[in-house]
């Protein structure tokens, strides 16, 4: 899928403005629910990191300029799980958590390197078929007590199992 939004910078550019601006993202936390609204299954990303390790994350971007937070959270749910995912986002977009991630590592739980981050975060029941894109190798099914194990919750970077904690208590998966 190539990017042919105006608003999108070249990499130098975005380079520039990390330096020195937060970015806004959107992040999602995909679910499978059952009849009564209950999170059956959480889908979690298997990605390549840049040092080549095998790693699980939410689906997650940054929001465009001019581009409302609900076209921006459809447009990464489309990229990550494909066109066919069918999510139900809210029809009021309330965030379950607003994440800060700083380049510096310990200010929050949350930590990217490359940027001040504000992500505004979500979870999302999908209903269709998902097949992983991008660079995303495979999408993952788990239940709730499995995504949230110590040993699913290492494979997450950056902050990550910590939102993915957050948003399963959110939704009454955790206590």
């Amino acid at each position: 899928m190539i990017e042919t939004t105006p608003s999108w910078f070249e990499p130098g550019e975005l380079e520039q403005i990390r330096a020195h601006l937060p970015i806004v993202y959107v992040q999602a936390v995909p679910v499978r629910v059952d009849a009564a609204g209950e999170v059956t299954s959480v889908g979690l990303l298997l990605r390549i990191s840049p040092d080549g390790e095998i790693t699980r994350s939410l689906v997650s971007g940054r929001v465009l300029h001019h581009e409302r937070l609900r076209d921006a959270l459809l447009r990464h749910l489309e990229k990550d799980l494909g066109p066919v995912a069918l999510p139900n986002v809210p029809a009021s977009l309330q965030p379950f958590t607003v994440a800060e991630y700083f380049p510096t590592a310990g200010v929050t739980p949350y930590h990217d390197p490359r940027q001040h981050a504000v992500a505004l975060a979500y979870v999302v029941p999908v209903n269709g078929d998902c097949s992983p894109r991008q660079d995303a190798l495979d999408l993952v099914w788990l239940t709730p007590q499995e995504a949230s194990s110590d040993t699913v919750l290492q494979d997450m970077h950056g902050g990550q199992g910590t939102l993915l904690r957050q948003a399963l208590a959110h939704v009454g998966c955790l206590s």
